[in-house]
């Protein structure tokens, strides 16, 4: 055996009526390894702790650097670094069009108006605002931005709207405008129930997983409405464009603090309730929903304190509570360290901080501090006192009629931008497979630079961990440890009569007590082969963890996904080093068949055995039970499968999908055994992996190549026998 050897469910129903019946006379045996070594009883946070410990070590990295800075030139250096490593993170923003703005409606009230508008931040794409103006001068007035915060009504919610109307009695004219997925921007609205089918924050992860795997994110085209916002502020004649600032609370401090950071005609910035420290986000509420989340952001030595030390000298205003779902001591900590940069600017009262205690809310006393810092820093002095305002009906703030871009005058949303994008993608994907043999070599780099996988020695462990005999096989338990108290769990299946194969068994096994779970496992030991069942990250015992977020779909967390991304390591990249240990120790330490060596898997493990396969391990064949069919039908439906997005990798298209990585297994057999619906997922099937037909095929060995569709339980029993049969 090879040191290099080389799931979600998307629908296992054929498999379980024919194998409870098949196994209904056993008496459950217990697969668990972990109810033994009750020391690690955390082991089912031990992928987002491990992301977490890389997270740590790069921001400590960072804090080093940091600590290092001490004149006026050291820090306008760190600044064209942080500069550099933003628009690294994010990429080129689109090209800037026409705005075609409208505005739909003005309202006339005591002391101000109200023009009600959208724009277009870029063609299609609607941004509905509206624009509050003072009564009294009306040119050069200083202007304020209003970011809103996760309210599926955005700026007309109650507290919103309170803020806003403050701002303008004390005579500032305010732009507030919906984010993607709030307000008037819903993109999943379902009209027979008048809402959307998730709540703000998933409103932005559902279509930001999509963008993630195509190398973009939410995060850079909410910064893009916010910088096209500013845009349109610049053709008022109402706006002067010296005495610009920006604000919002929670989701708004989110993007009023990155709009700031890329918008350098932004003078004034306050955000409200989400600066904190990546270090103690990190190790409270972990990763927020998409648009927090700089792709490779960690990775590339960035915190929060760089969001707003980028801006120094440009006065800027932390507005903060000290029970905030944001840690305070985080927020202490930043503001510490940003008061660095601009004492070494000589401007070191242009940053501040105000804390009041209480939660994640809007204070009196953080309004208070707010205004007085806007009237100070936009050179617009009077009184700060928060006073009471006349909220306005929600419908009477609506910008279109429905009060609903989709249903009204339409609208592009992030699916519609991520489908162009998906798109451009293919078409460089495709037009690097018409050269299939530089494409197949140049793979393995590319994928392992993608995933964040790193090829290294691992100290390990083996520990056995108990035997229980059956009439053919024996049950062997057995755990890994590494260094850091990493585990793998892993039972081996021992055939009596041995025909000398063996084979790695991928499933999300979290029923320790089902010999169900394990039928095909069970299934195979009784032909004679040797199955390894391991545990890997995220899944069985080492799953699914304490974190599940605000991104949390179907039993799903992409927040524990998104801690990967900000360190440019992927779960599957984390799987395939599991992998290569797990086989290793086994090489070295127990005497398996390896005539063959088998890659089998269920549901979107396919994608951990392929880029195992790329990486280095030696499988002889492999076989994929109701497998993800790949990263485009993820990112080219509006609906799709939540439970596969761990499986996907941040940035792999255009470069690679999963046919490239079964392509490059070629000539080696390799099955897919679906499920036949006798429509459209057939012929998706086939058409996906017509390419990779092909390419077996070109090389005289299209019989190792098959889709296998079955109608019913008995026929993925066939199917798995069919694969072991001729070994």
């Amino acid at each position: 055996m090879s040191k290099n050897f080389n799931c979600q469910f998307t629908n296992i129903r054929i498999f379980l009526v024919f194998l409870s019946c098949t196994f209904s006379s056993f008496s459950q045996t217990d697969y668990s390894v972990l109810d033994y070594w009750k020391y690690y009883s955390d082991a089912e946070n031990q992928l987002y702790k491990q992301q977490s410990e890389i997270s740590f070590e790069t921001l400590a990295q960072r804090k080093e650097s940091i600590s290092k800075l001490r004149t006026k030139i050291d820090w306008k250096g760190r600044q064209e670094l942080v500069k550099e490593k933003l628009q690294e993170s994010i990429g080129d923003f689109p090209a800037i069009t026409p705005l075609n703005p409208i505005i739909t409606k003005r309202i006339k009230k005591d002391g101000y108006s109200i023009e009600k508008l959208y724009f277009e931040s870029m063609p299609g794409v609607k941004v509905t605002a509206a624009f509050f103006i003072p009564q009294g001068k009306r040119r050069n007035l200083p202007t304020i931005i209003y970011c809103s915060g996760h309210s599926d009504l955005a700026f007309r919610s109650d507290i919103y709207q309170h803020v806003i109307l403050n701002l303008v009695k004390k005579g500032f004219a305010v732009f507030a405008f919906d984010p993607y997925g709030q307000g008037e921007r819903l993109q999943y609205f379902d009209q027979n129930q008048g809402k959307s089918r998730f709540s703000p924050t998933r409103e932005h992860s559902y279509p930001g997983a999509q963008l993630f795997v195509n190398g973009e994110s939410t995060g850079k085209y909410m910064i893009w409405d916010g910088i096209r916002a500013v845009d349109y502020l610049l053709t008022r004649k109402e706006v002067d464009p010296n005495r610009i600032g920006i604000t919002g609370r929670s989701g708004g401090g989110t993007q009023s603090s990155h709009i700031a950071a890329f918008d350098e005609r932004i003078k004034a910035s306050a955000p409200e309730c989400y600066i904190t420290s990546m270090e103690y986000q990190l190790k409270s509420g972990g990763p927020q929903d998409a648009e927090q989340n700089f792709p490779r952001g960690i990775q590339l030595g960035l915190d929060h304190a760089d969001l707003l030390e980028v801006r120094a000298p440009k006065p800027t205003l932390m507005i903060t509570t000290t029970r905030d779902m944001f840690s305070i001591q985080g927020a202490r900590d930043t503001y510490q360290e940003t008061k660095l940069a601009y004492k070494a600017f000589g401007k070191e009262e242009n940053m501040m901080m105000v804390e009041d205690n209480a939660g994640h809310q809007s204070t009196l006393k953080n309004r208070e501090a707010m205004y007085a810092f806007f009237q100070k820093h936009l050179d617009n002095p009077g009184d700060s006192k928060d006073e009471e305002v006349v909220i306005f009906p929600v419908e009477e703030l609506y910008v279109t009629e429905t009060g609903q871009l989709s249903t009204s005058v339409g609208s592009k949303f992030l699916f519609d931008v991520n489908s162009d994008l998906t798109k451009k993608n293919m078409e460089v994907l495709n037009g690097s497979r018409q050269n299939m043999g530089q494409h197949l070599i140049d793979l393995k780099q590319k994928v392992q630079a993608i995933t964040g996988y790193t090829e290294n020695a691992k100290k390990a462990k083996l520990i056995f961990s108990g035997q229980t005999e059956f009439e053919t096989y024996f049950l062997n338990k057995y755990l890994i440890v590494e260094e850091g108290d990493k585990i793998i769990p892993f039972v081996t299946l021992v055939p009596k009569q041995p025909m000398g194969s063996s084979a790695l068994y991928l499933d999300n096994m979290e029923n320790k007590e089902s010999d169900e779970a394990y039928a095909i496992p069970i299934q195979m030991v009784k032909k004679g082969v040797t199955v390894i069942v391991p545990d890997m990250p995220g899944y069985g015992e080492l799953g699914p963890g304490y974190l599940k977020g605000d991104a949390y779909f179907e039993n799903t967390s992409y927040n524990q996904w998104f801690a990967g991304i900000l360190n440019g390591k992927s779960t599957i990249a984390l799987h395939v080093e599991a992998i290569e240990t797990l086989l290793e120790v086994c090489k070295t330490n127990l005497k398996l068949d390896d005539k063959e060596f088998m890659g089998i898997s269920k549901g979107g493990f396919n994608s951990s055995l392929l880029h195992a396969a790329v990486s280095g391990v030696e499988f002889s064949r492999m076989l994929f039970l109701d497998p993800m069919l790949s990263f485009e039908t993820i990112v080219s439906n509006k609906v799709y499968n939540p439970a596969h997005i761990p499986f996907t990798v941040a940035g792999a298209l255009p470069n690679y999908d999963l046919q490239d990585l079964s392509a490059a297994f070629a000539p080696r057999k390799l099955m897919l055994v679906v499920e036949t619906d006798g429509g459209a997922m057939d012929t998706e099937y086939s058409q996906t992996y017509d390419f990779v037909k092909e390419h077996y095929k070109s090389m005289n060995k299209a019989n190792n190549f098959s889709v296998e569709k079955i109608d019913s339980e008995k026929g993925a029993i066939e199917a798995v026998d069919k694969f072991i049969s001729k070994l």
